[in-house]
């Protein structure tokens, strides 16, 4: 009997991502809902459908953006999703979430934080769950954006969970890094992680605003001062303040980022940087899709919990249950 998996397969991937181009947003949150399975059988398709959206895909602004934890991250990208929204560009925010330790599912739902945004119908809000993926973004995002743009979003943004020198992923699938601050200055300046900083294009300063404008002035200062040598290629980073509150702000750093955008794309540093993050991407999914067919592995999983209470004991090192797990998976006669 003939097996009918791959061309069922392909028959509902061209079916969803005619779906996905005729801009019907159920199909849009369908298709990164299937992304992100884990299935053997929705990986399949997935692949099918990214395969058949991948020509109407490359022609948006990608943004990454993070910052500490009460930065206003939400109220900045509302506010900027929706004063780009109103120059006639269509915004998709691939939010990524803390996860549940118990569900794996997400914990926020930017939805809730960001209510005009989403009701926008130029604006798709797609929170994910992080999962144990380092770098504070979920493992399908790339493809998410793909499919975002596929669907005819100019502007895609992806919110990190946090900021830390893990958290620096997003940097890899961007064309623009923000990192957001808030106004600080002295010794909390010092706790904000000099390596994030660096891979910065461009550094905003938050809540510029009331009581805190005056300390906002001197932290952006400081910033222009620390960041005078620092360039990425051609670009030297700019450091600007707003209000995202007050709606303050947000049409600067918009004409930032198409300044930005104009000089990479006339110098091709863009285009080379995108090459780039495609093949750090290849081995990003080699590493993962490795260790998912390690943890899978029938010969692994019958000594993985054993091994595994040995080394919490002390009783083994973890080099030798490594060592041991690995010969497992690759078939080879190796015990401790």
């Amino acid at each position: 009997m003939t097996d009918t998996a791959p061309q069922d397969a392909s028959r509902l991937a061209t079916q969803l991502a005619e779906a996905v181009r005729s801009g019907d947003r159920r199909a849009l949150a369908r298709a990164i809902t299937l992304i992100e399975s884990t299935r053997a059988d929705h990986r399949a398709t997935a692949e099918a459908l990214l395969a058949a959206l991948l020509p109407y895909t490359g022609n948006s602004v990608r943004l990454g953006i993070s910052g500490v934890p009460g930065v206003g991250k939400s109220t900045f990208i509302e506010a900027f999703g929706l004063h780009v929204i109103g120059l006639g560009h269509k915004v998709a925010v691939l939010a990524v979430d803390p996860s549940s330790q118990r569900t794996g599912g997400s914990i926020l739902g930017d939805k809730t934080r960001m209510v005009d945004l989403s009701r926008d119908p130029d604006a798709f809000i797609r929170p994910s769950p992080a999962g144990a993926t380092l770098g504070g973004v979920a493992r399908r995002t790339r493809e998410a954006m793909l499919v975002c743009e596929a669907a005819g979003f100019d502007v895609i943004v992806v919110e990190t969970v946090g900021v830390g020198q893990s958290e620096t992923a997003v940097a890899d699938m961007v064309d623009l890094f923000m990192l957001l601050l808030l106004p600080a200055g002295g010794d909390e300046l010092q706790g904000i992680k000099k390596g994030i900083v660096e891979l910065a294009d461009l550094v905003v300063v938050n809540k510029a605003d009331g009581d805190l404008a005056a300390t906002a002035r001197h932290t952006v200062a400081d910033y222009r001062h620390a960041l005078t040598l620092l360039r990425h290629g051609d670009w030297r980073v700019p450091v600007l303040s707003c209000s995202a509150f007050r709606k303050i702000g947000i049409d600067t750093i918009w004409d930032t980022i198409g300044e930005h955008r104009t000089l990479t794309v006339a110098n091709g540093a863009r285009d080379t940087r995108r090459a780039e993050q495609a093949r750090a991407w290849l081995w990003s999914e080699i590493r993962e899709t490795l260790i998912d067919r390690f943890r899978a592995h029938p010969a692994v999983r019958a000594d993985l919990a054993r091994l595994e209470a040995e080394v919490t004991a002390g009783t083994t090192i973890p080099a030798a249950a490594a060592h041991t797990l690995l010969a497992r998976f690759l078939d080879r006669a190796e015990t401790i």
